[in-house]
Formats: C-alpha cells, sequence, structure tokens
C-alpha cells in the first residue's frame, strides 16, 4: 500500500494547500490513528489510515473547479504581504479551500480557474500535455507583418526562446491594436516579454480561453462553477 506524507494526504483531499495544511500539522490539529503527528512527512496510507483536523474526521471532498473573471489590479495569492487586494475578495468568505490552476498577473484579467483539487490542478498545468491558453492583448500601434513574423518565429530571451503557438491581429484601427496570442507553456509575464522585446507597449491583456474552455459572457469579478461538460473540455484538452 502506497503511502504519502500527511500534509500532500491533506491537500489531496482538497481540505487545505501543503503549506496550510503543514501549519494545521505543526498547531498539533491533526491526528493519524487517534494519535497527534506534527510531523507533515509522516506516512499514511490514504484508503485506511484515518485522518482527523481538530477531532474531526477528514473525508475527501468532492472535487470544485469554478472560473472566475480576474479583474486587473488583484493578486493571483490568497495572502500578500504588500496587503494588495487578491483574486480571493471576488469569492464569498465562506467558500471552501481553493487554489489557483496557473496564475495572472497583476496586470492582467479573464479566465482564471481554481480547485480544491492540486492533483487535478496540476494535470491541466503540466507542460507536457499542451493545453493551450488564448489570450486577446492590446497593444499601443499597428504591428506590420514583419512584427507578426517575428512574434510567430519566436524570440531570444534569457531564459531561452520564448514561442507563442501562434499570433495574429483580431483587429486594428487609429493607434492601437487587438492581438490573439496562443500559448502552450505559460512563463512568467511570457507575453509581455514577447512584446517588450520590440518595444510594444501592452495596454491591456486578457485570458480569455482554456483549451477549448471559453470565458464567455462571465461578468467582470464573477465567478461560477463549471459544469460537467466544461470539465470535460478541460479533461480532454
Amino acid at each position: 500500500m502506497k503511502r504519502f506524507g500527511l500534509a500532500r494526504v491533506l491537500s489531496k483531499m482538497g481540505l487545505a494547500s501543503r503549506t496550510q495544511a503543514a501549519a494545521m500539522i505543526a498547531e498539533g490539529l491533526v491526528r493519524v490513528n487517534g494519535k497527534s503527528i506534527r510531523d507533515p512527512e509522516f506516512p499514511v496510507r490514504m484508503e485506511i489510515d484515518k485522518v482527523s483536523v481538530d477531532s474531526r474526521q477528514v473525508v475527501a471532498r468532492e472535487r470544485i473547479v469554478l472560473m472566475l473573471n480576474k479583474p486587473r489590479g488583484l493578486v493571483t495569492t490568497r495572502q500578500d504581504e504588500k496587503e494588495r487586494a487578491t483574486v480571493y475578495d471576488c469569492l464569498p468568505p465562506d467558500m471552501p479551500w481553493l487554489a489557483p490552476v496557473g496564475r495572472l498577473d497583476k496586470a492582467s484579467e479573464g479566465l482564471l480557474l481554481m480547485s480544491n483539487d492540486p492533483v487535478w490542478a496540476a494535470s491541466i498545468t503540466d507542460p507536457s500535455r499542451h493545453v493551450s491558453k488564448t489570450y486577446h492583448v492590446q497593444v499601443a500601434g499597428l504591428p506590420g507583418e514583419d512584427v507578426l513574423a517575428r512574434l510567430n518565429a519566436g524570440l531570444p530571451d534569457q531564459d531561452g526562446l520564448l514561442k507563442a503557438k501562434s499570433v495574429t491581429v483580431l483587429r486594428s484601427g487609429g493607434k492601437n491594436a487587438w492581438l490573439e496570442f496562443v500559448l502552450e507553456e505559460g512563463r512568467n509575464r511570457h507575453i509581455r516579454r514577447m512584446l517588450q522585446a520590440l518595444d510594444i507597449d501592452v495596454l491591456r491583456l486578457v485570458r480569455v480561453a482554456v483549451g477549448r474552455l471559453a470565458l464567455g459572457e462571465l461578468p467582470k469579478g464573477q465567478w461560477r462553477v463549471l459544469t460537467g461538460p466544461e470539465l470535460a473540455l478541460l479533461d480532454n484538452a
């Protein structure tokens, strides 16, 4: 029978992040088979050992996955050392523990997935699965064919070549344009770094889809739980 560290077990059961679980264990709130355990790496047999938190036996929670239309200006974290507003300010205070599936930086907006199932979340963000993410990006200026060619070919960066699956013009006019980026990997500030390399200013950056799951008409700052068919779109991506 395979064993897992206690903090990992609590995370896999959708009760807390590993960091939060380790803190609960350190506080003496967690018991395994009636014995208080303070070691987050204590080996546990998930289908055999009885785990309780604060004297209540825990069971695996049903998977919850929701989409949030993240507003610009929120950071994607539970707590911020600078006390900035976070994506959790969009959720009700009695919402069960959820963690972001991937991230959007403070200045970016749009589709953010959140789930209480870290194993499922890892499968969605695993680079080897090549789950695409689609972004609509408003830029200053009107990029020509030469700029699009360079973006589609990839641009050298200190961390290696920054590439997109595709970059196309959605619409343009006046003094700016909207581009569509489709990525199959997501490095830190990936799109912004690509455009910065060409001295192109980003005015807005909105994630509009993950795989075939689209943000749709969900209002800014609002969230909803995904349906079974929508989860299938992600699982089959």
